[in-house]
């Protein structure tokens, strides 16, 4: 028998008692959860101002969508530690949204796509309602992973020009991209030492391993000495200097600098208030802003809730469908008020674990927290330069596509990375639906030249029998990926939690990556449970590179 991983003991057992919930794990846990949710607010302060803004966005619009992920929907979620705000995946999406709806009108699209917000909510609401949380698996890990990659690439397109204080002369995001070395070479040199700055800062607490200084959140260290930098340059008054290089290679000529290089949002935290604009409703338009930005956001929203519990130290397992049914009614408040879309996010709520948060009032905390800020203290968010802002976003938009991304992608297997890499083209030439649907179509051509018939396109074959008290085994047959993936998933839930489960691969003609990645969570979640588990007939089966979860095709007779 050959198992993906040795079997641990049948007694596994979590170590630790379980924190307890509502009122009752308020009481218990409210001091790691009062710290971690402040720390995490100081991390979101900046990152909900600056992802407001590169969606086009009023800055408070992502404290609004904060607020309301903290003090709302911790309440009615399914998960435990995960921090509900604005994401920078969503940035693309919503930023599309404003430009297409608006027609260049930035205030009129912004209350088109609060609309279109409101309508995505609603359905994303009832998808959770109705169990739709598993159809995250459809989609294939490379495609999504070459979506958010590609998403990177386009808010550090985008920022950098930012975070120089540089403003492109370009109509498309290929002349956003081909204008990034003209505003490296002449930028706006204060605005560009801010945003530097940073960018460096950022760098350097990512690759720093002094546990003390790790418990200063990066952002707020960027924001603190970016407000310095802007009094020093005196960012609060309009003027006019002249920068005069030491070279020959650099240009001499005035820069203009003031208040357009802060943060503006009103004194009056309720005058940041707007409200959406139904009359688009009936256009066709309109429906493809809705349909784009409730799949993207209940996609990142499930994938990052699954990625959380594997970081909770409780083990504990999320309701997704409960989940996305929450983020979908925090989502629903918030587009009626102007706020941006909400999904579980990863950063904030990694953060939120690693400071050593138990429960779901972290969350509660956090929000909390930005209500009481922003209400109190409007200026002083003011003093905050955008360059900074920018600076934030480029670093998170290189984490979702930096080398190591490309690099374990073809670690998997060279049809993954071709995946990959022609999801990214497409999402940038194109749109993100249509870059994932180019995606999706090249990982079933794939599949379609390793030879699966046509006849298992959309079947698997699933027999799930227990042979003795106890032990269910699972023998899989034919193709096993990701389009027909929902039926072995359902399947799979449906054996009990502490049983023995063996999963014979043997009679399976091709198995791909997306299905190896879950069979292997399966396993790893049921151990945690208490349960046995393990894949077996895997030796009879080529893979596609060494990589644990590479693509399997099953050998030919006589081989």
């Amino acid at each position: 028998m050959n198992a993906l991983e040795p079997e641990p003991p049948q007694t596994a057992q979590p170590l630790v008692a379980l924190p307890k919930t509502g009122l009752a794990g308020l009481v218990q846990n409210w001091r790691s959860d009062l710290l971690s949710g402040f720390l995490v607010f100081l991390i979101a302060l900046p990152l909900c101002l600056g992802i407001a803004m590169a969606s086009g966005f009023p800055p408070q619009a992502g404290i609004i969508t904060a607020i309301i992920g903290g003090l709302v929907v911790s309440r009615i979620n399914g998960s435990f530690v995960t921090i509900a705000g604005p994401a920078a995946g969503l940035i693309v999406v919503i930023l599309a949204s404003v430009q297409e709806l608006g027609k260049g009108d930035a205030m009129a699209g912004y209350r088109y796509t609060l609309a279109a917000i409101v309508c995505a909510s609603v359905i994303q609401t009832l998808m959770g309602v109705f169990k739709a949380g598993k159809l995250s698996a459809f989609f294939p890990s490379s495609a999504v992973h070459g979506m958010l990659a590609a998403i990177g690439i386009i808010i550090m397109a985008k920022q950098i020009h930012v975070m120089l204080g540089v403003k492109p002369q370009a109509d498309s995001l290929f002349g956003t991209i081909a204008a990034i070395p003209s505003s490296l070479i002449d930028p706006n040199p204060e605005i560009a030492v801010v945003g530097g700055f940073g960018l460096v800062t950022l760098i350097i607490w990512s690759v720093i391993k002094n546990r003390y200084l790790k418990m200063i959140p990066a952002p707020l260290v960027v924001v603190l000495v970016g407000m310095a930098l802007g009094k020093y340059f005196d960012l609060d008054h309009q003027h006019v200097y002249l920068f005069l290089p030491q070279t020959t290679f650099l240009p001499h000529h005035e820069f203009t600098i003031g208040p357009k290089f802060l943060v503006s949002i009103p004194e009056n935290f309720l005058a940041g208030f707007a409200f959406p604009d139904f009359s688009l409703i009936r256009h066709s338009e309109f429906w493809v802003q809705v349909v784009t930005i409730c799949l993207v956001g209940s996609l990142e929203s499930l994938l990052s809730a699954a990625a959380v519990d594997k970081l909770d130290p409780f083990k504990r397992s999320s309701d997704l469908n409960r989940d996305l049914a929450a983020v979908g009614v925090g989502n629903i408040i918030a587009g009626m008020v102007g706020g941006l879309p909400m999904i579980a996010e990863i950063v904030r709520s990694s953060a939120n674990v690693s400071y050593g948060a138990r429960t779901g009032w972290a969350n509660f905390a956090h929000g909390a927290f930005l209500l009481i800020f922003v209400a109190l203290f409007p200026r002083l968010i003011h003093e905050i330069p955008l360059a900074s802002l920018a600076a934030l976003l480029v670093f998170t938009g290189y984490r979702l596509a930096s080398p190591n991304e490309f690099r374990k992608t073809l670690e998997i297997g060279y049809e993954q990375l071709v995946v990959f890499l022609i999801t990214i083209v497409g999402v940038l030439a194109t749109d993100l639906l249509i870059g994932v649907g180019i995606g999706i179509a090249t990982e079933f051509l794939i599949h379609l030249w390793r030879g699966i018939r046509w006849r298992e396109v959309f079947k698997i074959d699933i027999h799930i029998e227990e042979r003795e008290p106890g032990v269910y085994h699972v023998q899989i047959g034919g193709a096993a990926y990701f389009v027909n993936f929902l039926l072995l998933k359902n399947d799979l839930s449906s054996i009990p939690e502490g049983k023995t489960v063996v999963i014979d691969m043997s009679d399976a003609a091709t198995i791909d990556h997306t299905v190896m990645e879950y069979l292997h969570h399966y396993c790893d979640d049921y151990r945690r449970t208490g349960g046995r588990a393990l894949l077996s007939g895997l030796d009879q089966h080529v893979p596609a590179s060494n990589h644990p979860l590479a693509a399997r095709k099953r050998m030919e007779p006589g081989r």
